[in-house]
């Protein structure tokens, strides 16, 4: 058995190493700097170049701007968001009212109903005692009508059988002493 890190070779490390089958390389140079030098040099001249020309302030103004924006857009977010609240507040309060003002309005009509009720019976039962004393008053006038109608009748009988039994049993001579007597009696009648 091999062993694998016995048989492994060592990895390049630099740059002007030859790979297998390779030419040897050499990085190219300008002003005796390579290009990571270069790029470092152009680097640090846009960087001056922006500090020369206040990149940097303008840079801040701008973020200090949109910074201002944002915080008058939350600013004002927060107070939509309070006057929300405090319209949903009032409308809660209101719907409240409301449904308070509605339950007053029904135990109101409740009893101004149960009120229409009782004063209905009372004046059911006042005018069916109403209607029975005219009843009562009626059959009370039918019944003296008919009384007197009956006593008119009797007297009226009673008269007509007087007169009928005074004409069989008296007659014209019989009917001269009772005249002048119940003449007699006016006269005396009259004098005192």
């Amino acid at each position: 058995m091999t062993d694998n890190a016995s048989v492994a070779k060592p990895m390049p490390t630099g740059s002007t190493q030859a790979v297998e089958g390779a030419e040897h390389h050499i990085d190219p140079t300008a002003l005796g700097m390579n290009a990571t030098a270069w790029v470092s040099l152009a680097m640090l001249l846009v960087i001056v170049l922006m500090v020369w020309k206040k990149v940097p302030a303008i840079v801040n103004a701008m973020l200090d701007k949109r910074i201002a924006l944002i915080r008058a857009q939350l600013d004002e977010a927060s107070s939509l968001r309070a006057d929300a609240e405090k319209l949903r507040a009032e409308y809660e309060a209101k719907a409240k009212a409301a449904a308070s003002e509605a339950e007053q309005l029904l135990a109101h009509a409740q009893v101004e109903a149960e009120a229409i009720v009782k004063q209905a019976k009372v004046d059911t039962a006042a005018l069916i005692k109403r209607r029975g004393k005219m009843a009562e008053d009626k059959i009370a006038a039918a019944q003296r009508t008919a009384i007197a109608e009956v006593r008119a009748t009797a007297a009226n009988a009673a008269a007509t059988a007087a007169a009928s039994l005074i004409a069989e049993r008296h007659d014209a001579s019989a009917d001269k002493p009772l005249v002048d007597q119940a003449i007699t009696r006016l006269g005396t009648t009259r004098l005192n």
